[in-house]
């Protein structure tokens, strides 16, 4: 009886093929819209998948100020970052960063879901977000990703 040897395909950056993807985030909840980015991001949802390589597609989201927090959250979930500066941990509600900068809700979900090393990093830098309909990269031809 012979042996059967199968090998293990490790996907590489030169094997890597990157597609770009519009997410509308018109009227989508935040943790659900951002967990299936961050999956895409990583690359989980191709069946080259390999954890120790950036596999993932770029995602560009338009309508930021368009999503939806359930429940009371606008009012009490709580952002907070440090200044550096003794006693300078600053806080505001998610109704206030929502207004001042909606791009932020969506960067912190997903970048809070994908590793926290420096292929994390790399994850996040192919992700794009608009508060508004427009965006500039028309040129990739970016397919729309439902969910």
């Amino acid at each position: 009886m012979s042996k059967l040897h199968f090998t293990t395909k490790h996907a590489n950056e030169a094997t890597v093929k990157r597609n770009w993807y519009v997410v509308d985030g018109t009227n989508q909840t935040v943790g659900r819209m951002c967990s299936r980015i961050a999956s895409v991001l990583r690359g989980k949802t191709k069946p080259t998948y390999t954890p120790h390589v950036d596999t993932g597609d770029f995602i560009i989201v338009i309508n930021a100020e368009k999503v939806v927090l359930t429940g009371d959250k606008l009012n009490q979930k709580m952002y907070d970052h440090y200044t550096g500066y003794p006693g300078g941990l600053k806080e505001e509600t998610a109704s206030n960063l929502q207004k001042r900068r909606p791009e932020m809700l969506i960067e912190r979900a997903v970048k809070g879901m994908l590793p926290k090393n420096r292929l994390g990093r790399k994850m996040v830098k192919k992700l794009f977000i608009y508060a508004g309909a427009e965006h500039p990269h028309g040129a990739q031809q970016p397919k729309e990703l439902k969910f």
